[in-house]
């Protein structure tokens, strides 16, 4: 049975947005617009409010056309862009995300990344109640999963696609403890499973 093409908040599709204009240049933005067909989106991004109005499946375009137009290069891209949105949340959303004010570098390192992980999940459920996303500890491995993904909204695909996704994943535990760890999405919607599951892996030398 397909997902029913749900409404995003303004605020989350501004910060991809931005994000992305801050990695591919403007003109690098308007391109990938109108190659997804988003034309209302070149110099009229939505405000930074939590609106519910914008269509998923126009947010899995996005991504799909940043993947088609940057083909192989597009991996790094989508995650630089998911990197900038985290600080992007960090600088224009930090309530949102739990963590103004927070003394987080008195927790072990591992509660850094548990306590980030869950702010991301919450900041979602926040501003969307129909978000399904929460944060695992199950046999000494952390993960971030997330049922109601947008990226790979009505996409089809052999391999996991959320490399957004993982940019900010990654950016937020970096974040949290100040090291650089891997991220592995290790279940994709677009593939078929029953959600994407970003695992936190070993920290990068």
């Amino acid at each position: 049975m397909p997902r029913p093409d749900t409404l995003i908040v303004n605020g989350i599709v501004r910060q991809a947005l931005v994000s992305a204009e801050e990695v591919m240049g403007t003109n690098g933005l308007v391109a990938v617009l109108r190659t997804a067909g988003l034309e209302r989106f070149i110099g009229n991004f939505p405000p930074n409010d939590i609106q519910p109005s914008i269509k998923a499946s126009d947010y899995a375009r996005l991504n799909q056309a940043i993947e088609a137009f940057y083909g192989r290069a597009a991996k790094g891209m989508l995650r630089r862009i998911g990197k900038a949105s985290f600080q992007y949340g960090v600088r224009e959303q930090a309530a949102l995300l739990g963590i103004a004010g927070m003394a987080i570098k008195f927790l072990p390192q591992r509660q850094r990344i548990k306590f980030i992980l869950n702010g991301l999940a919450d900041a979602l459920k926040k501003s969307n109640p129909d978000v399904d996303a929460w944060m695992e500890e199950k046999d000494n491995t952390i993960a971030y999963i997330e049922r109601t993904c947008t990226i790979c909204w009505g996409r089809e695909s052999e391999q996991p696609i959320c490399h957004l996704y993982i940019g900010t994943v990654t950016e937020a535990v970096l974040w949290a403890t100040g090291v650089e760890y891997e991220v592995i999405e290790t279940h994709c919607r677009a593939k078929g499973d029953e959600y994407c599951r970003f695992e936190i892996g070993g920290a990068k030398e």
